[in-house]
């Protein structure tokens, strides 16, 4: 893409509401959708079953450093690895756990859950991930060669999965239909439009771990998807379960809140957990527990919840994730691993993890930003003072131990937001150094009306790993695709089904 071009490029009236059409149609036609909020619709629609509205996308793909991009898919089996790793080593997470424990009652939780287990015995040594990990692009000046940073590594319900895989066949698509058409054409040879089979790539690491599982023999086996209920996101899961089907693998969706009315455990040594579909006489052997739901406190509002957890985790299927490498994912993990080795009280982790070379060690830390506990280490303590200083914690967000957008504290509100909590629940939260991502202007579709502007764009990479969590070794490890959320750069969040990102593609300068 030449530099000399503005880009994106300028749109007539008429031109705009072309390339609008011709987004929905494709969106919807191919899955690119989402259910609507409530407040768009008449309080008597019904949600749940006729109502789908295009996903907040981009018009165009947006562009994105080539360098950054080979680099981030290259590490991911790296990073599959070294989270595999993490899951399997109890006695390192029971450290980061016992820190924050007191203070973090849903990180309590989890692992009670975990030590009941224990207690009695697993009976399932497999363990899947379904990983991605989340860069920016960091670049000080324009001077400056641009690299990424991780932001965080999602080990529970990373979704976009599918949505990623449409939205790039939206742009390829619009890249022979549409952008030919423009006053201000955009050269179909300029756009670098990488191949993202993310959605067979996450079915492909689902349908490894499903033929791993030794079953019974009693019943059929079976995958069981466990997800919110409502879930505005549910095409997302839908394009996974449709790649699952065309290898005849019965996939079958059972809200949270379902689990112990709809599954049970067999009354033997392994545990078998088996599914017993609502009005039907058959009875599945469920293989692998895949959760799109269960990573924050919302969805265990009561003792049942966490009762329909612990009948799960005891059960003999493949979980993605177990207990532990849900609380692998913590932030508090990731600041362990990136505490600035001048303040970290103990030289690099990674090699306890990973059986990699010292370069493919080195290739991993570079991808770190500074991240800080607001504990009493001396890391902690530098952390405070930045954290409650009015200047200096400009350059900073404040993380809880959580999944999903809509949690984190900005800047200037980090003051103001510790003063209103006790000193002695600082230490569940994470100080992280905020990447400076270099300036993109796009344009996005969201809930019908387009935004126009300077965006920040967040590339995700998809990874698969089945690893035997008592021994270690690994059976799986593949990279598997990539996402890229962008969002206006005034927005601090970038969870799309939270409400601030879209869906984009990458086209590589």
């Amino acid at each position: 893409m030449s530099s000399s071009q503005p880009y994106p490029p300028s749109l007539t009236p008429t031109e705009l509401s072309r390339l609008i059409t011709t987004i929905k149609d494709h969106t919807i036609a191919h899955g690119l959708a989402v259910r609507p909020p409530p407040s768009l619709i008449a309080s008597s629609s019904d949600l749940n079953t006729i109502l789908a509205t295009t996903a907040p996308v981009t018009l165009f793909p947006s562009p994105f450093p080539r360098i950054c991009f080979d680099q981030a898919k290259g590490i991911q089996k790296a990073y599959n690895e070294l989270y595999a790793g993490i899951a399997s080593d109890e006695e390192f997470l029971r450290g980061v756990v016992e820190e924050i424990i007191e203070v973090d009652e849903f990180i309590a939780e989890l692992w009670q859950v975990h030590l009941k287990v224990k207690e009695e015995g697993y009976t399932q040594k497999f363990s899947l991930g379904l990983f991605r990990s989340d860069y920016m692009v960091h670049q000080s000046s324009s001077d400056d060669i641009p690299v990424i940073k991780q932001v965080e590594f999602n080990t529970i319900a990373s979704s976009f999965g599918g949505l990623s895989t449409q939205a790039s066949a939206l742009h390829k698509y619009l890249s022979h239909v549409s952008y030919p058409l423009l006053q201000s054409q955009i050269p179909i040879r300029s756009l670098a439009l990488p191949e993202n089979n993310s959605s067979i790539g996450l079915a492909t690491g689902l349908k490894f771990a499903y033929h791993t599982y030794i079953a019974s023999q009693k019943h059929e086996k079976c995958i069981i998807f466990l997800v919110q209920d409502p879930e505005r996101n549910i095409f997302d899961q839908r394009h996974l379960e449709y790649e699952l089907q065309q290898s005849a693998i019965p996939v079958f969706r059972v809200s949270f809140t379902e689990t112990l009315s709809q599954t049970s455990i067999t009354d033997t040594s392994k545990r078998e957990l088996l599914y017993h579909p609502s009005n039907f006489s058959k009875v599945f052997e469920v293989a692998v527990v895949y959760f799109r739901s269960g990573y924050g406190p919302d969805d265990y509002p009561d003792e049942k919840a966490w009762k329909a957890r612990l009948q799960i985790e005891r059960s003999n299927a493949i979980k993605c994730p177990s207990i532990l490498t849900q609380l692998a994912g913590a932030k508090k993990v990731q600041q362990v691993l990136a505490t600035p080795k001048g303040l970290a009280s103990e030289p690099s982790v990674l090699a306890r993890f990973l059986k990699s070379s010292s370069a493919e060690i080195e290739s991993l830390e570079k991808t770190f930003t500074n991240i800080f506990p607001l504990d009493e280490t001396p890391a902690g303590l530098e952390a405070r003072k930045i954290a409650t200083d009015k200047a200096l914690c400009n350059g900073y967000v404040l993380k809880p131990q959580r999944e999903g957008g809509g949690n984190n504290i900005y800047r200037s509100a980090i003051p103001k937001f510790l003063a209103s909590i006790p000193d002695s629940h600082w230490k569940s939260y994470i100080l992280m150094e905020i990447i400076t991502p270099p300036p993109v202007q796009n344009l996005i579709l969201r809930n019908g009306v387009v935004e126009k502007g300077g965006v920040i764009c967040e590339l995700g990479v998809y990874g698969t790993c089945l690893w035997d969590a008592f021994t270690g070794d690994v059976l799986h490890n593949e990279e598997a695709g990539y996402l890229l959320r962008t969002k206006g750069d005034k927005s601090e969040e970038g969870g799309v089904a939270a409400g601030f990102g879209s869906m984009d593609s990458c086209t590589l300068v």
